[in-house]
This record gives C-alpha cells, structure tokens and sequence, in this order.
C-alpha cells in the first residue's frame, strides 16, 4: 500500500525534480523534502533543479530564496543524459544496480544500453563503471517525465526491499533449520550478507551533511 505523504512534502515533491541524484546529500528527494519540512534543511541544495526550484521552494516554505540565488546560479547543473559506449561495455551489470529509476536494460556478460527518456540524468551509473564506458551529455531539456521518474524510484524501492525480506527469510532459514543441503545454506547466507554489504555502501555514499 502506497504511503500517503504529508501536504506540505507532497508539495515539494512535485516541484523537486525526480533525479533521485543525491547531490543534495540525501537519498533521493523524498528525504530532502522531509528534511526541508522537519528539519529546517537549507533549500538550495537541489542543483539538478537549480534557481528555478528553489523559488518554487521558496515560495512552497515561504522562506526568502535571495540569499542562495548567485551561489546556485554558479552551481546548478544542466540537463543530462547517460550515454553508454557499447563497444567497450563488459556487462557487468555495476550500472544497473546503481540506477535509481531502472532506465538501464541488460544482462551479465550482456551490452547495456540506457532508455533515454527514462533517464533522469543523475550520473549514479558513472563511478560503478569498471571500464569507464559511461558517459554524461548535456542536452536542452530534460527527456524524462518527473512524475514518471518518481513512480519507477518508488517501484524499486519497493522491488528491492521485498527481495530483501525474501533473502533475509532463506537467510534465517539456513541458520535455524535443520537443512539437507548444507551449500544451499551457505548460497543463501553469501546472498544476504552481500545485499547488507551493498545496503551499507549505498548509505556511505550519500549522507546527509551536518
């Protein structure tokens, strides 16, 4: 069941711009919004958005955006979209997982390749890259939908956390039961502390400032 935000949040959520990039230093823009609602969090910390936001921010919190005006001017970031050099992708599928709207379609040992108006632009995929086969283009305007870019973020959350639980449950299963086949114990037990692994580095990787 889909959680209802408060109104407030809700607001902010349609004007941030749903590139899920961190470079607010939070995960995504749901927790920015938290924070700016809860916390009194600073509100030029999107730079995807850049000055157009934060005036509707602004506007949104009644706070006054002309202090933050010069300095986000000189920080913002243009519109982007990832591009992936085809001849040099190992498929070692290090994008994919990195991605925070799934717009990176392949398999292991298999070319990837980016869906262009699903890509929010976030350069998430780039410093996985082993192979540095992934670049960032400038273009006019964006290429995705922001509401659309929401819902796919949303459905991997969702998707991740559901196979969490399920390998969390095998995991617990491995370890408490009395199990005929003892590397199936062992697989399931690798799987769940990888995932742990992985859930802390993400973590690591985009902490908010204090």
């Amino acid at each position: 069941m889909k959680k209802t935000l408060p109104k407030n949040v809700e607001a902010l959520m349609k004007v941030l711009p749903q590139t899920q990039c961190g470079d607010c230093s939070y995960q995504g823009c749901q927790p920015y919004a938290d924070a700016i609602v809860h916390h009194n969090e600073r509100i030029d910390r999107c730079l995807p958005g850049g000055v157009a936001t934060l005036k509707k921010i602004a506007e949104l919190t009644h706070r006054d955006p002309t202090p933050h005006i010069d300095q986000l001017a000189r920080q913002e970031k243009p519109p982007t979209t990832a591009a992936i050099d085809e001849n040099a992708c190992i498929g070692c599928t290090k994008c994919i997982a990195a991605c925070p709207v799934d717009a990176i379609i392949g398999a292991a040992k298999l070319m990837h390749t980016i869906i262009r108006n699903e890509c929010t632009g976030c350069g998430l995929c780039i410093d996985p890259c082993p192979v540095d086969c992934i670049d960032l283009n400038v273009i006019e305007q964006p290429q995705y939908e922001p509401t659309q870019a929401r819902h796919r973020f949303e459905a991997r959350k969702q998707r991740l956390a559901q196979a969490y639980k399920k390998n969390k449950q095998a995991y617990q299963t491995a370890v408490h039961a009395d199990m005929q086949d003892p590397e199936a114990a062992e697989q399931a037990k690798q799987v769940y502390i990888q995932q742990a692994i992985a859930r802390v580095k993400a973590k690591r990787n985009v902490t908010p400032e204090v």
